[in-house]
């Protein structure tokens, strides 16, 4: 059975979705703003492409790939439809919408968090859940690069949601905002330090930021018996040293990932889902979760900006 997937937007992102889509055999109709953008979609493979969501006719299910700020307005035109919805990452950025949504959505919306389909991250949590490295202590994460390429929402909307997915993905939870640090207080943006941590449990640190002319992906997992990293996002495998961190004498272990790319994963379980199979990660709840969190750190970032000299 060929399934009907309307996409909706095909912009820089989008169009990698499209590309995803058509390889993996679904029948994709573009729903998009633009001449240009209706033009590219169809020139990419789409079999149909309007400006008018309703427009395209009945789906067996939907991805979204707009810009952020109009997730929610999307979201809330598709639901009507009844059919399984793949949103990018964030849910969206405002916490009533995504509250409302986590509420409407049932077991039929799920968010496109990518690095938990990244081989590597998944090589990690089977390390953890197999006990190799012990108790987890810390997760420390760093994201940097040159600029914010979204015009609609600041770049911790952007970034952070990555960071927050892993750490779900790897330890099956968020823990509580403990604290944020600004890079510097003017320009709160351009990098920030944001430490997650309960009373008990491991705590998480991640290093997020837009000023770097290097391009910098790493997560580093530290627990009671050793430690597992994935250096860069596009490595095709991770590092441990298990043995108690830090001492001489621990066993070195490079644990081979592969190359599979993260969107075509997370496209081909969306699609499985939409035929009858198991459902995606991130669900509209998880989804909720870090809107809740970025909310959250969205806040202490601008008092700290406030209350620096």
């Amino acid at each position: 059975m060929t399934l009907r997937i309307g996409l909706i937007g095909c912009g820089r992102w989008g169009r990698l979705i499209l590309r995803d889509l058509t390889s993996a055999g679904a029948q994709v109709h573009v729903a998009a703003p633009t001449d240009a953008t209706l033009a590219q979609a169809l020139a990419l493979g789409a079999r149909t492409a309007e400006r008018d969501i309703l427009a395209l006719g009945p789906m067996d299910g939907y991805v979204v790939a707009t810009p952020t700020a109009t997730h929610a307005a999307v979201l809330e035109q598709l639901l009507p439809t009844g059919r399984p919805i793949f949103v990018e990452k964030p849910m969206t950025a405002d916490l009533a919408s995504a509250r409302r949504l986590a509420a409407a959505a049932g077991d039929r919306l799920f968010v496109m968090d990518k690095w938990r389909y990244h081989p590597g991250i998944e090589a990690m949590r089977a390390e953890i859940s197999a006990g190799a490295i012990g108790e987890v202590l810390a997760i420390r994460t760093q994201r940097w690069g040159w600029g914010n390429p979204h015009d609609d929402v600041s770049a911790l909307w952007i970034l952070a949601p990555h960071d927050l997915s892993i750490t779900q993905h790897l330890i099956g939870e968020i823990p509580p905002l403990r604290s944020t640090t600004v890079m510097h207080p003017a320009e709160p943006d351009l990098g920030f330090t944001v430490q997650l941590a309960g009373d008990r449990g491991p705590s998480v640190s991640m290093d997020i930021g837009i000023a770097s002319p290097g391009h910098q992906r790493r997560c580093l997992v530290v627990g009671r018996n050793g430690a597992i990293e994935l250096r860069d996002g596009y490595d095709d495998k991770v590092f441990a040293r298990i043995g108690p961190p830090g001492r001489t004498g621990a066993a070195e272990r490079v644990i081979e990932v592969g190359r599979k790319m993260p969107l075509q994963a997370e496209i081909e379980t969306f699609l499985s889902f939409v035929a009858g199979g198991p459902p995606p990660m991130s669900t509209a709840c998880e989804g909720l979760r870090v809107v809740e969190r970025i909310t959250e750190i969205e806040a202490t970032l601008a008092i700290d900006a406030r209350r620096a000299p």
